[in-house]
């Protein structure tokens, strides 16, 4: 085939998804909300899902989408909830850092449950209706640390290793289905999550905080920045473009080359 030939199909920018409908998990801020503005610039019914109730209803009334309030730590609440959408992200998520023997059980737990098995039971639900329609985008939101470890992080890593595992399982038994299961694995990102760990990471290791983001989060990339929340949504709206359909159980890295070491 001559480059002459070759036509390019349209950009993430063209994405089309009216008709479909949308659940953003965490999407009161950071990426949660930039995936939840994207998916409606695209067409999409977008449903919020946040703790914070208050701060989704926000967010809803901007993409003029639906809000639900859920805490996806409470075993009933994920009993109870109700899903039914073509797009699914999960992205809501917490962290707590300190050293293994020092981390509180409780804590351990509770992480895992809103960001390993509140996904699995969001999915579970959302895939039949997939299955129907032919059609369904799985969207995990990972990290680096869902690839690689780094100390202080025992919950939260070994929830996203977990995240990575479990979509890799969705992508094999759904991709005959018409529905892929892929991750987006971000290094930092200019989030709330990020800045609220800033006092802990200065705590644990010792320095100033102004001293965290160069010598803690930075040191790796060699793009020296934070990862901006709406870069992250990209991915996201690509994932759910025609041209992506043949991605399915993969890691997709955005870490400015830090795992590259």
């Amino acid at each position: 085939m001559s480059e002459a030939s070759i036509v390019p199909g349209p950009s993430a920018a063209g994405v089309d998804l009216t008709g479909r409908s949308a659940l953003v998990t965490g999407a009161a801020s950071g990426i949660g909300r930039a995936c939840a503005e994207r998916l409606a610039r695209a067409g999409a019914a977008v449903t919020v899902l946040d703790l914070d109730g208050d701060a989704a209803k926000k967010v809803a009334e901007d993409v003029g989408g639906e809000v639900m309030q859920a805490d996806l730590s409470d075993y009933g609440v994920l009993a109870g909830l109700e899903v039914d959408a073509d797009i699914v992200v999960n992205n809501a998520g917490l962290q707590h850092v300190a050293p293994v023997e020092e981390f509180p059980p409780e804590r351990f737990s509770m992480i895992l449950r809103v960001m390993l098995e509140a996904p699995f039971r969001i999915v579970q639900k959302a895939l039949p209706g997939m299955y129907e329609k032919g059609w369904g985008r799985v969207i995990n939101i990972s990290s680096i640390h869902g690839l690689i470890a780094s100390p202080y992080k025992s919950a939260y890593i070994s929830a996203k290793h977990g995240l990575e595992g479990f979509s890799k399982v969705v992508a094999l038994e759904g991709g005959s289905k018409g529905v892929t299961s892929n991750c987006i694995c971000p290094a930092y990102v200019r989030t709330p999550l990020v800045e609220s760990q800033i006092a802990d990471q200065a705590k644990t290791h010792g320095i100033p905080e102004e001293e965290v983001i160069e010598k803690i989060m930075l040191t790796e990339p060699a793009i020296k920045r934070l990862i901006e929340p709406e870069e992250v949504a990209e991915v996201a709206i690509f994932l759910c473009a025609p041209e992506a359909s043949f991605i399915n159980g993969a890691s997709l890295t955005m870490d400015g080359g830090a795992t590259a070491h």
